[in-house]
């Protein structure tokens, strides 16, 4: 196989063992492509060690590259950055989790080796997740003009809060008035929108979620809509521009032109444990439906 791995450069404690995941791939036989970055900081803390297996390693910087698999190595943020990288060759990426939450990266080091070993991934489901892809009058995004968890309208740090008209295929569904607005996917409904009151969607559900941030009026409630739609936005504010963030990268865009959603055309392929349950998972991840001394049993 030819196998693409990207990952933090913060992994502490877990250096030492992603070096020997890594060595372990190239002693198969599978060509490696890793990213820059990582690759600088295995190479340099293990450098006498990385000689063996450097001739296993093409480094790259940029999504130019072929892979048969992808590893994310990190947290969520990192499969995020994972999925740029990946961008529209969907891939399959297994997300091994070093950071905290990890709920994009369920495998552990070992999960990982015994996936690869299953040249086929015969025993592992393979979920596909849509994304939003934003279309504006404007060059900002012509670089990852897509979501996988959400797409964020917010107010400026010291504005007061915004108006958002919002259209679904021309149609009027509501002007909101609110902090901010969360269109976040069924991979995203577990984050930003999570904690802004929005639902929990399966991963696989083909919808959207509209959730407006402390809204005017308590009847402005969170609203899923089909991922085939396409939605117009239109931000207004005592402010000349607001912020709009797409998986937690944000930009300033004046207020007043229209910014369009739409489902993106490809998808991020994530690999899934043979046990994998979604509702285990919030379980797990989230404490979700669980009481408090149940919650302290699985902290243990």
């Amino acid at each position: 196989m030819r196998i693409a791995i990207y990952g933090s450069r913060r992994q502490g404690d877990f250096a030492n063992d992603i070096f020997h995941f890594i060595k372990f791939i190239a002693e198969r036989g599978d060509a490696i492509v890793m990213h820059k970055k990582l690759n600088e900081t295995i190479k340099g803390a293990f450098a006498e060690q990385y000689k063996a297996i450097a001739d296993s390693i093409e480094v790259v910087d940029t999504p130019d590259f072929d892979a048969d698999l992808a590893i994310s190595i990190g947290g969520d943020g990192t499969f995020l950055r994972t999925a740029q990288w990946v961008g529209d060759k969907e891939t399959p990426i297994i997300g091994v989790n070093t950071g905290h939450l990890g709920f994009l990266a369920p495998f552990s080091i070992d999960d990982a080796k015994r996936a690869i070993a299953d040249n086929c991934l015969t025993n592992y489901r393979i979920i596909e997740r849509s994304l939003l892809q934003v279309d504006a009058p404007y060059d900002h995004f012509d670089q990852w003009p897509y979501a996988l968890n959400e797409v964020a309208f917010l107010k400026r740090d010291s504005a007061s809060m915004i108006g958002v008209n919002a259209k679904c295929n021309s149609a009027t569904i509501a002007d909101y008035l609110c902090d901010g607005l969360i269109v976040a996917t069924p991979t995203g409904s577990t984050g930003y929108n999570l904690s802004a009151g929005g639902p929990i969607l399966q991963p696989s559900s083909p919808s959207v979620i509209l959730s407006p941030i402390a809204a005017h009026s308590l009847s402005m409630r969170p609203l899923v809509l089909d991922n085939s739609d396409v939605l117009e936005m239109k931000v207004f504010s005592r402010s000349s521009s607001y912020r709009i963030s797409l998986d937690g990268r944000s930009l300033n865009m004046p207020c007043g032109s229209s910014i369009f959603l739409s489902r993106a055309p490809f998808v991020v392929r994530t690999v899934e444990k043979p046990d994998h349950n979604f509702f285990a998972t919030l379980r797990e991840k989230l404490l979700w439906g669980t009481s408090a001394f149940e919650a302290s049993k699985l902290k243990e």
